[in-house]
């Protein structure tokens, strides 16, 4: 049997990881603002470059401990993927991960806030709901999945850090929602009142549009790689959880 990281450590890295990335969303986009008070594209650029960097980083630390998810929608699928060859997360592990990551995704809001000497526990304001935006969350959602899930079946999981990255900065400009994709990031990203924020009326919709297209992902992917057997090592290569 395949050595195991413990739960409690790979719920560590998935609270610490989420925590850290939403932190870096927001913060970011409060930095844009001061920096580039009347450029929202300028604001854009900032926000999705440093998200890039930071994203890249946590999977690279984070990924060989609890598997880099840091997004309820890629431990779901996970799990759907998984559940016909015994891989992938269990039942269980599945909603100690959606957990971990809600919790370190309203945690890193609020640390973000406070680092720019703002009240800590905000609600936003910025109401993002349009058809437009949920196509956008769909299209950003599915092809994250895609991405995610394809480099895995095919052997090359240890890219993710680089493609993932890469794929998130780029629907951050081609999206109209800017890519939030990640149902937990979208909850923490209701606790600021600033250029990430998104209003908690927002928040339903854009959770049903990226789970939607986390479906569609998988479907894609499956039919790219029919035969290939679900991966256990999602997002980077890590212990099997599903003998814990």
């Amino acid at each position: 049997m395949t050595a195991t990281t413990p739960l409690p450590r790979r719920l560590l890295a998935e609270f610490t990881g989420t925590a850290l990335l939403v932190t870096i969303v927001v913060g970011s986009g409060i930095a844009a603002q001061h920096l580039s008070p009347s450029d929202t594209g300028l604001q854009l650029l900032e926000n999705s470059t440093t998200t890039v960097f930071g994203l890249g980083v946590l999977i690279l630390v984070l990924g060989p401990v609890s598997g880099a998810h840091f997004n309820p929608a890629v431990s779901a699928i996970d799990w759907l993927a998984g559940r016909r060859h015994r891989a992938g997360l269990n039942g269980r592990d599945l909603a100690a991960y959606t957990l971990a990551q809600v919790t370190g995704a309203i945690g890193g809001a609020i640390l973000a806030n406070l680092m720019f000497d703002q009240t800590a526990l905000q609600i936003s304001t910025q109401h993002r709901i349009t058809s437009g935006h949920l196509t956008g969350e769909l299209v950003a959602t599915a092809g994250l999945i895609a991405v995610i899930f394809a480099l895995a079946r095919s052997g090359r999981a240890t890219l993710s850090a680089v493609a993932v990255s890469a794929w998130i900065g780029a629907a951050y400009w081609f999206t109209s929602s800017t890519s939030f994709a990640n149902p937990a990031v979208t909850i923490g990203r209701v606790f600021t009142d600033t250029f990430a924020g998104i209003a908690p009326a927002s928040t339903p919709g854009f959770v049903a549009a990226q789970l939607v297209g986390a479906l569609l992902g998988l479907a894609l992917v499956t039919g790219l790689f029919p035969t290939a057997t679900p991966p256990n090592r999602i997002v980077v290569p890590h212990n099997d959880p599903s003998s814990d």
